[in-house]
């Protein structure tokens, strides 16, 4: 698991210390220099998935919540996703403070929680 924040180190530091995980990488808007959804940060994080792991963006997931933020840059960088759709925008939710996009992208996975795709993964994986 690959994290690429819009926060510093300190701020993620603080989050991970809280969800007691350990992540296989964290790039932060600190080491890149821009926030998403600059094109900047999905082409960080493509290069150093590739340079740090040998991986390549066809074998990525990018499971995110915000559609302005994350699954816009994403789709438009190749990466398969999996949205997190806790307001339920996908129902007819309301937007609340998330900033609307013209057109919702394509998505390979819908889940209204993490829990939810965890409980999926188990699923697959039995």
């Amino acid at each position: 698991m690959i994290v690429l924040s819009n926060v510093d180190h300190a701020g993620l530091a603080a989050s991970t210390r809280k969800l007691g995980v350990e992540f296989d990488a964290v790039y932060t808007a600190q080491d890149i220099g821009s926030y998403k959804p600059a094109a900047r940060n999905f082409d960080y994080l493509i290069d150093h998935l590739h340079s740090d792991f040998g991986a390549y963006r066809q074998v990525v997931l990018h499971t995110a919540q915000s559609l302005l933020h994350d699954h816009v840059p994403a789709r438009a960088h190749g990466l398969a996703n999996a949205w997190i759709d806790r307001q339920r925008l996908s129902d007819g939710g309301a937007m609340g403070a998330t900033l609307p996009v013209k057109h919702h992208p394509q998505f390979d996975f819908l889940f209204f929680t993490l829990q939810e795709m965890a409980d999926a993964v188990r699923e697959d994986s039995a």
